[in-house]
């Protein structure tokens, strides 16, 4: 049985750590992090995570053109990515949805409910 991998991409600190805590100890998952879109699409390359939580509002590159360059790199475009955002209206899911984004949670999430949120947005069971 292989240990999902997923790479959270967020440019504070307490955010990854949070994540990367909730996603190992509820779901088992590996987690590796990076702290802004040039050191995400690096790290997506190298490691080839099974999915990306990417931050919307990010200093330099924002969250929308960090998953645009992975798109437009054939060894990151097939991982798919869910979005960690403040901004979640209808309008900004249709948005994100047309851009192929899997999903978004909103920002501040439940540090106990997010291994489940992207174990439902990605169609894994949590005993994956």
């Amino acid at each position: 049985m292989n240990k999902k991998r997923i790479l959270v991409v967020d440019n504070e600190q307490y955010i990854q750590e949070v994540a990367k805590i909730c996603l190992e100890t509820v779901a088992g998952w590996q987690v590796m992090t990076a702290s802004s879109g040039k050191e995400g699409i690096d790290k997506a390359q190298a490691d080839q995570p099974d999915a990306i939580l990417l931050d919307v509002m990010m200093p330099e590159m924002d969250g929308i053109a960090t998953f645009e360059k992975l798109q437009a790199n054939l060894v990151t475009k097939e991982i798919p990515v869910i979005l960690l955002t403040a901004k979640i209206q209808a309008s900004d899911r249709r948005r994100y949805s047309q851009l192929g984004i899997v999903s978004a949670i909103a920002k501040p999430f439940d540090p106990l409910e997010l291994a489940n949120q992207v174990a439902t947005a990605l169609g894994w069971s949590l005993e994956e």
